[in-house]
């Protein structure tokens, strides 16, 4: 139970990642990838876990995974700076999960709530970065 409880704060932090949303028709691939990254925090915001169980938490993670990685190939360009500390970040939160799963402790359910906040600040900070050319 203590397991599901943090997979279910981590989804809460998670969704709580703020981006800026893209609006034109015409827009830039990395806009796309913004906003894909934003729906798929939303998905993972949204997931029951009660109702359809930690499959399909986990079947949200891994997309807002991809959909993160895509946003960071996609930024790369003009934002490297920004789109590197992001890939570090989910290299991080990788790392914590994995942890986590081979050991489930207080101690690596904190590494994972800690990862979660660092890769929201770094992809809030590469959202609010893009936000005036999206």
């Amino acid at each position: 139970m203590r397991r599901t409880t943090a997979i279910i704060t981590s989804a809460a932090v998670f969704g709580a990642l703020s981006l800026a949303g893209c609006g034109s028709e015409s827009t830039p691939a990395f806009c796309d990838s913004l906003a894909a990254a934003q729906l798929s925090a939303q998905h993972v915001r949204e997931t029951n876990v009660a109702e359809n169980g930690l499959s399909q938490l986990r079947t949200n993670l891994n997309q807002l995974r991809a959909d993160v990685q895509q946003l960071v190939t996609d930024a790369k360009g003009q934002w490297s700076e920004q789109a590197d500390e992001v890939k570090g970040n989910l290299d991080i939160l990788k790392a914590s999960i994995e942890a986590a799963r081979a050991t489930p402790s207080d101690t690596n359910i904190g590494a994972i709530r800690s990862a979660l906040n660092t890769l929201m600040a770094s992809v809030t900070a590469l959202g609010d970065a893009m936000r005036d050319t999206c």
